[in-house]
């Protein structure tokens, strides 16, 4: 599928999936015992690592909002 041509919509995609992957990549540094500083640099480094062709050649669809999440767990 195309790319959508609005960039309100690709860029709402686009924060969709930093914002999954932050979540993603700090529960499971967290699940693995780092401290609160490493679980935020796998945070950050899940961002990085979003292959962003996959976005860009995925079917767009309606953003939905993430899960609420309670938010980081304390050390």
């Amino acid at each position: 599928m195309p790319m959508p041509n609005d960039p309100l919509q690709l860029a709402s995609v686009i924060r969709g999936a930093c914002v999954q992957a932050a979540l993603d990549g700090y529960e499971r540094a967290q699940i693995a015992g780092l401290c609160q500083k490493g679980a935020w640099e796998c945070a950050v480094d899940a961002m990085r690592m979003i292959d962003l062709r996959t976005i860009l050649s995925a079917p767009t669809a309606p953003m939905e909002s993430p899960p609420a999440s309670p938010g980081p767990a304390s050390a």
